[in-house]
């Protein structure tokens, strides 16, 4: 038995590097930077029917690439003082250090010194200023009109890289539209909700007994993670001669992923990993993210009620405004919103996606789901597409006045390509249906009652308990 798992194990990591060579970068789970993942899709079988013009967008998108945050800052700092300290006991035990790669000896963290993180760079500027020309070379009849805020609404959340993005996405869209500059730029509006009120864009902020759960779950979630963790330092111990502990790998990983997304760096901290080690460590990003922000539990994404919300009212105002022949210039043709993971996660759940017709038939009745498969199994929860720095959710609304079962569909494009919706089975769904069947279940669920937490909240439970097995 063990030798078919060492067998099965040396063909998988045999597999990825074969592979186009095994690139890192498609393997860092929501750190992964749009250009690697927008054009990695599973095609929709369905395409816009002839005769169907689309009326109105709206975009949920995510923040683009940005650097470590301050806390994540002075955590490599101290791996950089630890490492140092690994070899220095190396070097007492008169230990060889000829497995150590040269980079790891006086390694110091490139953003030493730097006394604030996170916001986006330019890579993440990139991502967003491109994505609005796309769009708007995409949509040709949406953004034919005059800008006005109030025809076309950008909204970012109140942190600094959200409204970047949103910023860097304006100036894509409207490129050439104004006087300003060689670039014929113009002004634009983005506006903000207050980070303490906003259940909108953040309302994972807003929200208590998600904070009660997610602190309640955490131990169990890294719990989880630790078999992974533990047997791949046991395989870097054995592998450079270094004593690394369980917190090190952890640490080097994460310094992994920053290396390559942020600086294109890959064969640093990423070479001291395996491809399959790579393949394991990203699943136990993927786990925690479906726990804590997916499908794990009901709450993750109820709590996006009031976005979803947001967004099919957007879609009846364009209805109504198609319907009573409101002149051009005077109605909303695009909402375009900016956030977080913790609101791209939870929308694409509401919506249904990255499921098959059972598994949305659990979810309406809030039954569990399985956690998603650990490596060598294939999945389709996987932060890297679910959730890439600028990953996005447009929801395209259609009037198709020829077609005799609905006047009006709801197309869903998840980063920029079609995606079947599970609760309509196809990517381009009747509106009436879309709202009866994906929509209305979760308009039960009032987000005040379901956040307020209560002197004696009801403990949140799992939907999992382990992750399905890899073999």
């Amino acid at each position: 038995m063990f030798a078919i798992l060492i067998f099965v194990l040396l063909s998988i990591t045999a597999q990825l590097k074969a592979d186009h060579g095994f690139d890192v970068r498609h393997y860092l789970s929501t750190v992964t930077t749009y250009d690697v993942v927008k054009d990695i899709v599973k095609a929709s079988a369905n395409s816009t029917p002839d005769g169907c013009t689309p009326i109105h967008l709206n975009l949920v998108a995510r923040h683009g690439t940005r650097s470590p945050t301050n806390k994540r800052m002075r955590e490599l700092d101290k791996l950089a003082s630890h490492l140092e300290e690994l070899i220095k006991d190396a070097e007492e035990q008169n230990l060889s250090l000829e497995k150590v790669p040269s980079w790891l000896r006086g390694w110091k963290s490139p953003w030493r010194g730097k006394l604030k993180g996170g916001e986006l760079i330019r890579k993440g500027e990139e991502e967003l200023y491109n994505l609005g020309i796309r769009i708007r070379e995409r949509f040709p009849e949406l953004f034919e009109e005059e800008y006005h805020p109030d025809v076309y609404p950008i909204k970012a959340s109140q942190v600094p890289r959200a409204s970047a993005s949103a910023v860097a996405f304006g100036m894509g869209l409207l490129n050439e539209k104004g006087s300003l500059g060689p670039a014929r730029q113009r002004a634009f509006a983005v506006t903000s909700e207050s980070r303490a009120s906003d259940i909108i864009l953040r309302f994972h902020d807003c929200c208590g007994n998600y904070k009660v759960f997610r602190k309640r779950q955490e131990p169990a979630v890294d719990k989880l993670k630790e078999p992974v963790l533990d047997e791949i330092t046991s395989a870097l111990v054995s592998r450079y001669g270094l004593n690394f502990t369980r917190q090190d790998v952890a640490m080097l990983w994460f310094l992994c992923k920053q290396e390559a997304s942020v600086l294109d760096i890959t064969d640093q901290a990423c070479g001291l990993f395996s491809p399959f080690e790579v393949a394991l460590l990203e699943w136990t990003d993927d786990l925690e993210m479906f726990i804590l922000k997916g499908y794990g539990n009901s709450i993750n994404y109820r709590m996006g009620v009031p976005l979803l919300e947001d967004v099919v009212q957007s879609m009846e105002e364009a209805i109504k405004a198609k319907e009573e022949k409101h002149a051009p210039g005077s109605y909303e043709k695009a909402r375009l919103r900016f956030a977080h993971a913790e609101t791209v996660v939870p929308f694409s759940c509401l919506l249904g996606l990255f499921l098959d017709g059972s598994e949305f038939q659990k979810i309406q009745r809030e039954e569990p789901l399985e956690l998603p498969s650990k490596p060598p199994r294939s999945r389709n929860w996987r932060g890297s597409t679910v959730a890439p720095f600028a990953g996005n959710n447009m929801l395209v609304l259609h009037s198709c006045p020829a077609n005799s079962e609905s006047k009006y569909f709801v197309q869903v494009l998840h980063n920029e390509h079609p995606i079947l919706m599970a609760g309509c089975g196809s990517d381009f769904c009747p509106f009436e249906e879309f709202k009866e069947k994906i929509v209305a279940p979760h308009l039960k669920h009032d987000y005040n009652s379901m956040c307020t937490v209560h002197l004696e909240a009801p403990e949140q439970k799992p939907v999992a308990t382990k992750a399905s097995s890899p073999f």
